[in-house]
């Protein structure tokens, strides 16, 4: 995920959609606590040491290019489904990968620390309103959620390479629960084009 957390808040951080910029909060910021979890995993020369996979790659080409495409607000779709999935069941998978993995205790599950949000549903409200506030049209809206359904695509393919390897079954439910949760924000997202929860 490192790579394609990269990709995106580079591009965050880049662009000029005001909407994007918004929603970019600062306590969502994941790269950060994934290089603390590269160096646990893999050592200090992780960099160089670790390549994206075919998956990673692909979807970090999918940010890079709506970012210099004539759409980024699109890169909202993207926001939304990997932070929000994250927070979603943070807490949970961190603690599922710490006992399935037989980790010590704090250590190689950063990303599913967000330390700066001690409240996540409070949050997740708040970056919601920030959301209604963009100024979007009913189309650009449909096109946000049709590039979400795409992100749910390129996670389920990341999650397809790990097929085989000694932390498949923990990832499995992991993705399983993040996206269950994004599942139950669908009825918002239907509410948000329609403007029931404007």
């Amino acid at each position: 995920l490192y790579f394609v957390y990269d990709a995106m808040e580079t591009e965050f951080a880049a662009t000029a959609d005001e909407g994007v910029r918004n929603l970019d909060m600062p306590a969502l910021r994941r790269v950060p606590s994934l290089e603390k979890d590269m160096v646990y995993y893999f050592g200090d020369d992780w960099k160089s040491a670790v390549k994206p996979s075919r998956g990673a790659a692909k979807y970090a080409a999918r940010v890079r290019e709506i970012a210099q495409g004539d759409k980024p607000y699109l890169l909202i779709a993207h926001q939304y489904t990997r932070y929000l999935g994250d927070l979603f069941g943070g807490q949970m998978m961190g603690s599922m990968a710490t006992k399935s993995l037989n980790l010590e205790k704090g250590q190689g599950i950063a990303f599913y620390n967000f330390e700066e949000i001690p409240n996540t549903k409070e949050f997740i409200t708040t970056w919601y309103k920030e959301l209604n506030a963009v100024p979007l049209s009913a189309a650009q809206k449909q096109e946000i959620i049709d590039e979400a359904n795409y992100v749910f695509t390129l996670n389920i393919e990341l999650f397809d390479e790990l097929e085989g390897s000694p932390v498949d079954a923990v990832l499995a439910l992991v993705a399983d629960s993040m996206l269950e949760g994004l599942r139950k924000t669908n009825p918002w997202l239907r509410g948000w084009i329609s403007g029931e929860f404007q």
